[in-house]
């Protein structure tokens, strides 16, 4: 097993100090933050697997600017072949609902901001991929109050059998009382990617609840509108499911209320 894999399990039952020193989120004694290791582990800890090339054969890419890459040694949880990465992508708006037992969280997508992203995002919709899932993992931090999902194995290790490029935000405001610049404002309904490391995204996508400090790490590739920041406030209610050696209350892990898709479609 993987240091990054053990570092995701970490997250999930128990958040670790390295964890939260990654998010801003730091334990006395304070932790100071490096753009390395804590870029790294702030990753591992919101995201998924990057995937390496395994056995003789290279991984299959796409040959246009998106460059989906397959993950051998990560294979997709439900199989889906590699997105289509044409030369020319829309930049209009897309319009995607996700149907949970909490209720339809509508979704609006940005290609001009994030083609490969969005593109990625249609492509695994219309192959079921998020159909039948369940969202597993919400944190109730005070820099970080999201809820992740995009995993059919509800482990936080599954993906789509491929990774691709970051689309990072360039115009993201700073955090207040940040005194390093690092942290930007992800605002209460963006929907950005979850990810391992520099352009590992894959599946696994995170929604905001409420206006979280993070270093600019994530693409973010659409926004939640009005009835899904409803359900996402009923399920952050909720709560969050304790673990043996994690803190009381519980600030990240499975949440109390389950967050089930019931499936996922594109809006016409």
């Amino acid at each position: 097993m993987s240091g990054r894999t053990l570092v995701r399990h970490a997250a999930m039952a128990a958040v670790t100090a390295g964890s939260l020193a990654a998010f801003g989120v730091v334990p006395a004694p304070a932790a100071a933050e490096s753009t390395g290791a804590a870029a790294k582990t702030a990753g591992e800890a919101i995201g998924e697997a990057a995937g390496k090339p395994a056995g003789d054969r290279p991984p299959r890419t796409t040959k246009g600017p998106c460059r989906y890459t397959e993950t051998p040694d990560e294979p997709a949880v439900r199989k889906v072949p590699l997105p289509p990465d044409p030369r020319r992508t829309p930049t209009r708006p897309v319009s995607a609902v996700l149907k949970t037992n909490h209720g339809r969280i509508g979704l609006t997508l940005h290609p001009d901001k994030a083609p490969c992203t969005v593109q990625s995002f249609l492509h695994l919709i219309r192959h079921g991929f998020y159909d039948a899932t369940s969202c597993h993992r919400l944190t109730a931090y005070d820099r970080l109050k999201v809820l992740q999902c995009g995993d059919p194995s509800f482990t936080g290790e599954g993906g789509p059998g491929y990774r691709y490029r970051d689309e990072l935000p360039a115009d993201l405001p700073p955090w207040p009382g940040d005194p390093t610049g690092v942290r930007k404002t992800y605002a209460r309904g963006v929907l950005a990617m979850a990810n391992a490391g520099p352009d590992t995204n894959g599946s696994q996508f995170f929604m905001v609840y409420g206006d979280s400090g993070l270093a600019p790490n994530y693409t973010i590739f659409g926004t939640v509108d009005a009835a899904g920041l409803a359900a996402l406030d009923r399920i952050a209610a909720g709560g969050i499911q304790p673990t043996p050696d994690g803190p009381t209350p519980p600030v990240d892990g499975r949440p109390v209320l389950p967050a089930d898709i019931i499936d996922a479609r594109i809006r016409r």
